[in-house]
């Protein structure tokens, strides 16, 4: 029986088209939806629905759970539709009618809300810190290649002299802005609809402010009907943040296609890390990087994805959002690979040295020279007609210094402001505080 079933059997094609994947995606949630339950039994006592005998017997069956699934030991049975119902079930074969009880002022539509918003917020937290320790890595790879130059490019045609301290710094500081919209993604999943029911709240006394504090979230969602309609918004607002990361992610990884080509040969990675061809001896693909720059651009469908899915739905639950699970956990999971393997990837790159020695670049250096008569009291426009002259009849001779002083610049990094900008924003998570608020929920 399902827990919303009455005495009629359901059509069992019926059954496997609407359980769809769920039994397999739930899972995830699982110790998410015991916190949610932990946090709500405890309000029910508060408010005279539970006994303190019964609480007490739940709460500790519920921990058995719990542990159960950190233990990897819970499964959720073909006869059960969701994670929701498996708990319930196996609460009540263990303690009885107590178990029946726990659903008293919720339904699956606020318990899945907050499970996924539980579950986000653990999820956010782990891609924050694979993004950090990315982070960190390209800051030191700008420090310690910052006097090694490559060429710069517009139009993928030669331009200006670049550095690889600019290249790998580039990178870094676009992550703290993907931190900026992840932040806010975070803030949005901080919320807590429990209490909101089926989405029109519920004729007992709920203490919903308890609940919110239980569960460490900064506060409610209010208006019961929204909590509703956060559903889909907050998977589109947290993929929107995910799509930002993974745009520089495939950014970089076309940049290292780029680079580690022959034609190009500004870096290069150990063999092990390569791979080759079934025909040709010499090849070194560089598939790691092939493969996240794909990953990465997936993952940028992902906010258009679920705006389709969610688009023109009036307010209320709709069976639709079931969907949205099946696009958000995959790519939640293959984002924080393809942060991983970029950060063990880029650990054992190596840097050529001299690279612009070659004549070819020569002509990178024509806006020094441009800029050096400027400076000496020439017009620029005038400078920049006799350079461009002497470009074309071939007396053009670049001088090959460089004399970037200003912030952003090649001479002047400004990492450490980079750097500063990025704990402003990773002390904002506070996810130390709502770690605290489960592990006291479990005590």
């Amino acid at each position: 029986m399902k827990i919303w079933q009455k005495n009629v059997n359901v059509n069992k094609d019926i059954e496997t088209f609407t359980v769809g994947k769920d039994r397999e995606l739930d899972l995830q949630m699982a110790a998410f939806d015991v916190l949610g339950s932990l946090a709500h039994v405890e309000m029910l006592e508060s408010i005279g629905l539970l006994t303190a005998d019964e609480l007490k017997e739940i709460q500790k069956e519920l921990k058995n759970i719990y542990a159960d699934i950190e233990a990897g030991n819970f499964t959720i049975d073909d006869t059960v539709e969701d994670v929701h119902s498996q708990v319930e079930w196996l609460l009540t074969q263990r303690i009885g009618d107590a178990g029946k009880k726990i659903h008293s002022g919720r339904s699956r539509n606020d318990q899945v809300l907050v499970d996924l918003k539980l579950f986000f917020r653990n999820c956010i937290e782990e891609m924050v810190g694979n993004t950090s320790v990315l982070f960190s890595q390209l800051l030191e790879l700008s420090n310690t290649h910052k006097d090694k130059l490559l060429p710069g490019y517009t139009h993928l045609q030669i331009a200006m002299p670049s550095s690889f301290g600019l290249w790998f710094g580039a990178y870094a500081e676009s992550l703290v802005d993907d931190m900026e919209l992840m932040l806010a993604a975070w803030k949005i999943c901080n919320k807590n609809p429990l209490g909101s029911a089926a989405g029109y709240g519920s004729s007992f006394p709920l203490n919903r402010t308890m609940t919110t504090e239980l569960l460490g979230f900064e506060r409610l969602n209010y208006n019961v009907v929204y909590a509703q309609m956060g559903r889909g918004k907050t998977e589109r607002i947290l993929a929107q943040a995910m799509s930002s990361v993974a745009a520089s992610l495939a950014k970089m990884a076309m940049d290292v296609c780029l680079f580690i080509n022959q034609n190009f040969g500004f870096i290069s990675f150990p063999d092990e890390l390569t791979t080759g061809s079934s025909i040709m001896p010499h090849k070194k693909n560089p598939d790691v990087f092939e493969l996240i720059r794909s990953r990465c651009n997936k993952i940028q469908a992902l906010p258009n994805e679920i705006a389709m899915m969610i688009t023109n739905l009036p307010s209320g639950y709709h069976r639709d959002l079931q969907l949205l699970k099946e696009n958000l956990f995959p790519a939640i999971t293959s984002l924080n690979e393809c942060l991983e393997m970029t950060t063990f990837m880029l650990q054992n790159i190596s840097i050529k040295d001299n690279i612009l020695a070659d004549k070819k670049y020569a002509y990178l250096f024509s806006v020094e020279v441009v800029n050096e008569l400027a400076l000496k009291g020439t017009p620029f426009r005038e400078a920049y007609k006799i350079v461009g002259e002497s470009i074309e009849n071939g007396t053009f001779t670049p001088g090959t210094e460089i004399h970037h002083t200003h912030e952003g610049s090649i001479g002047n990094l400004c990492n450490g402001d980079i750097e500063d900008m990025m704990d402003e924003i990773l002390s904002q998570f506070k996810f130390e505080k709502t770690k605290e608020a489960i592990q006291q929920l479990l005590s």
